[in-house]
């Protein structure tokens, strides 16, 4: 019986104090990539984010211009984007928390917020179509909250869950072995009332005391102490037959839990969940990636629509310096009253008014493109100074060949990474649900102790005569006392059992309660998103249909006012009408450009928005997300068009 004690009290040694694993633990190779388990003590070096922009970025500049196609500013955005950046050390964080998991330590959770680009200039309410009339909106300073919107990125969060965490339930033992050890020196003199028990008025005793123990925690719920001490004692003492003398010990305790904290299932909770986070980071840097996508587009588009204003704007004014310089003409001649000239000249700058606000529009949508597009564009002053010259257009198909309804929606369904993060949160709700089930039960623990004893030293030489002798077998020194203990001499062992019943629960009642509540709330929120996605997904389709309609609509409109402006200006030039009539039928035409110019940048924008509702804007736009990971996008930059000589870009 001995023997086999002895066998299990040495395998428990080896599973303690070399960290042999129980099934279901993690192997050291799938430990996280953060920490190096050669130096578990080393401070874990993160490295310092760089805020130099890419070199992509020069590549795209010439002669204080910034040619930029559609493709260059999605890549700009995945090099040096911050929000991008922000969402890229998401997974690291997860990580860690991985490792404190497999350590046996509660979670800190994951970041679950997400950040939206400005809306820009020419978002919703775009200032692109002048009113009829012919007057322009007036630029807004950004002094207002409303007004800062336009440049200022709003925050949201991919959390369904709640602001309440859920119960920690029963505690995890720790994964990690520990290493505990004490060393005491000690002198002590003791007046004594009987003399007779010690030999000596005065006692005095020196010793040193040595222990060095090993704890550890499994995923069954057991843990594991291992320890051995050392007292080595020099009395004074006249009774006793050894002296100095050396007291050893080398015990075992394991405690096994039976009901509550019992099982992998409870222990190693943690561990899933923080598994189930890292998956979670991915879903939320694919979703910041697809989010911040979709609006670099939305405002590139907006840049394109805001460009080709200008443009129409310019045209305006060509056409009315034109008529101010026929009237001009015939004013001298005779032919045409004053009063006609005043009509024209005021035309000129109307017209130069609405120009200077597009081009003031346009400078603004610049800004907020190079400021997401960058991760300081002040720094350079060439890239500061630089005018973005779009290089894409809109191009607006005869047809959009689509699936149906209810294939989108569930190509929705199954590619929207914040639907996914949703799912994964309410399987760690579910898990975390197991822990406080279990916390309802008892405590019922198997206690189980095996300690060797040992004894050894040297006749004490103040002896007094009828002491017994002391054993031949205690005379020795650190080999006599190191046998004794792994023979197993003197030993002691016990097994028991701990109980304890709370007899009202209360708390793990209301904690149970509350979890089961939270639980129900956050399958709520997880259908009210999956309801929102289907809306995005149907009005995206919608707002799809209306913006061709509308641009189909504008094409004509603007088809028609030049034809009705050409035969204006044919009876303007035989005198059949006035140059009323004319700047009316001006005024209406730009409006018409305008108005089409802005339903070809909804028609771009809602199409992008149904990607996005789709969950397809990745792949949709050829966007690797290892390169996202990387912040190095593989493909080159546009090549840049080829300079033409005598021809400057308006300002």
């Amino acid at each position: 019986m001995k023997s086999k004690i002895d066998r299990l009290f040495l395998a428990a040694i080896l599973t303690v104090g070399l960290g042999s694993r129980l099934p279901g633990q993690v192997a050291a190779d799938q430990k996280p990539r953060i920490t190096s388990p050669r130096n578990p003590y080393g401070v874990t070096s993160v490295s310092a984010v760089d805020f130099r922009n890419s070199g992509r970025i020069r590549s795209l500049l010439r002669d204080g211009r910034l040619y930029l196609s559609l493709a260059d500013a999605i890549a700009l955005a995945l090099e040096n984007n911050l929000d991008i950046e922000l969402q890229r050390l998401t997974p690291s964080v997860a990580e860690t928390d991985l490792l404190r998991a497999e350590g046996g330590g509660l979670l800190r959770g994951v970041p679950l917020s997400l950040r939206q680009l400005p809306a820009g200039v020419g978002g919703p309410a775009s200032p692109l179509v002048t009113t009829l009339g012919g007057s322009a909106p007036l630029t807004q300073l950004p002094g207002t909250l409303t007004d800062l919107a336009a440049i200022t990125e709003q925050e949201t969060s991919l959390s369904v869950q709640g602001p309440t965490p859920l119960s920690n339930g029963p505690p995890v033992p720790h994964f990690d072995p520990s290493l505990v050890s004490q060393f005491n020196w000690s002198h002590q003199e003791e007046p004594q009332l009987s003399p007779q028990s010690s030999g000596t008025n005065n006692l005095i005793n020196n010793g040193v005391l040595g222990s060095l123990g090993i704890q550890r925690g499994f995923s069954t719920g057991a843990t594991l102490n291992l320890g051995y001490s050392r007292l080595r004692q020099n009395t004074n003492s006249t009774q006793t037959n050894l002296s100095p003398y050396t007291l050893g010990s080398l015990g075992l305790t394991v405690v096994q839990p039976f009901l509550q904290g019992f099982g992998p299932g409870v222990n190693r909770r943690f561990i899933r969940m923080a598994r189930n986070n890292q998956h979670i980071s991915d879903s939320v840097f694919r979703e910041q990636l697809i989010r911040t996508v979709a609006d670099i587009i939305r405002l590139y588009w907006d840049l394109v629509s805001l460009s080709e204003d200008v443009k129409v704007k310019q045209t305006a004014v060509s056409l009315a310096q034109k008529l101010y310089e026929d009237n001009k003409a015939q004013v001298e001649t005779g032919t045409l009253p004053p009063l006609e000239l005043k009509r024209a000249q005021a035309e000129v700058s109307r017209t130069q008014e609405d120009l200077t606000n597009a081009q003031s529009l346009l400078l603004e949508q610049e800004l907020i493109l190079k400021n997401v597009l960058t991760r300081d564009a002040a720094v350079d002053p060439e890239l500061a100074r630089a005018r973005i010259t779009p290089l894409d257009q809109i191009q607006v198909p005869q047809r959009d060949d689509l699936p149906a309804d209810a294939d989108l929606i569930a190509q929705a369904m199954q590619n929207r990474p914040d639907l996914g993060s949703a799912r994964l949160q309410i399987a760690n709700s579910e898990i975390s649900l197991r822990g406080s089930k279990n916390a309802l039960l008892p405590e019922v623990d198997l206690v189980g102790s095996y300690q060797s004893n040992s004894l050894s030293g040297q006749v004490n030489r103040l002896q007094s005569a009828g002491v017994p002798n002391a054993d031949p077998s205690w005379l020795g020194g650190f080999g006599t006392n190191l046998s004794q203990l792994f023979n197993g001499r003197y030993p002691n062992y016990s097994v028991g059992l701990q109980l304890s019943i709370p007899l009202g629960n209360r708390v793990a009642r209301a904690d149970l309660a509350r979890d089961q509540v939270q639980l129900r709330q956050t399958e709520v929120r997880l259908h009210q998103l999956e309801n929102q996605i289907k809306l995005e997904v149907q009005t995206a389709l919608v707002a799809l249909q209306r913006a061709r309609s509308a641009y189909a609509a504008a094409v004509q409109t603007r088809q028609l006012q030049e034809e009705a402006l050409a035969a204006e200006q044919e009876r303007y030039a035989v005198g059949a009408s006035t140059s009323f009539f004319v700047i009316q039928y001006a005024r209406d035409l730009t409006q018409a450009r305008s108005t089409e110019v802005a339903t070809a940048g909804a028609y771009a924008k809602a199409l992008a928005a149904l990607d996005r509702a789709i969950g397809a804007t990745l792949q949709n736009n050829h966007i690797s997300v290892d390169d996202a990971y990387r912040g190095e996008v593989a493909h080159p930059p546009s090549a840049l068009p080829a300079p033409q000589e005598g021809t400057r870009s308006s300002e």
